[in-house]
């Protein structure tokens, strides 16, 4: 069971962020023997896949460097990286029964959904900034973290799933501080001791 966390968390984690750097990562991993991989993940070893995988991280590269394209881009990946995220589980997971196919595919989705989330939610945030050197830093970043945690959860699994679990644990606790925050100032009862 651990073995199986410690593929699909970190690489569900990471399409959150890209879905087309972790199954180019993936694709490029298995053709060229980089790493000794499961057999599951020979379903990325096929030339179109990793071709589209790398025209699209190449498209997604571009649009990420645009201020507010890029926000439309990750309004339309609202959809994309959930659904990536949860393939990328179920096929981490390799053979399994329908319960645990579908239980992978939930895991993985929702923490895809999760990273994209805060991904896009960060970007939304760079991009009120008037100068867009924020913009690229953010992206080359989220570039270097799918690809890197993508990688490592194929080399170094345990550290990749660790990594990821730790992160997941910051994004709830900001998310939980800033969901508090926003309840105190939108929907605290009126102050009546002015009276």
């Amino acid at each position: 069971m651990l073995t199986a966390l410690s593929h699909i968390v970190p690489l569900a984690f990471a399409s959150g962020v890209n879905v087309y750097a972790t199954a180019a990562v993936l694709g490029l991993c298995s053709h060229y023997g980089l790493v000794s991989l499961p057999d599951q993940f020979r379903a990325f070893d096929n030339p179109i896949v990793i071709g589209v995988a790398l025209t699209m991280y190449v498209v997604e590269f571009v649009a990420d460097k645009i201020p507010w394209f890029d926000s439309l881009w990750d309004g339309v990946h609202t959809l994309v990286r959930p659904i990536g995220g949860a393939l990328i589980a179920v096929v981490a997971l390799g053979d399994a029964t329908p319960a645990g196919a579908t239980l992978a595919a939930l895991l993985g989705g929702s923490i895809a959904m999760t990273t994209h989330l805060t991904k896009a939610g960060t970007r939304a945030a760079a991009n009120t900034s008037p100068e867009p050197f924020s913009n690229w830093l953010l992206s080359l970043g989220e570039d270097v973290l799918a690809a890197g945690i993508s990688y490592g959860a194929l080399t170094h699994p345990m550290i990749a799933l660790a990594i990821a679990t730790a992160l997941l644990i910051v994004i709830l606790a900001c998310t939980s501080l800033i969901v508090r925050a926003v309840r105190r100032r939108f929907f605290a009862p009126p102050d009546t001791s002015l009276g």
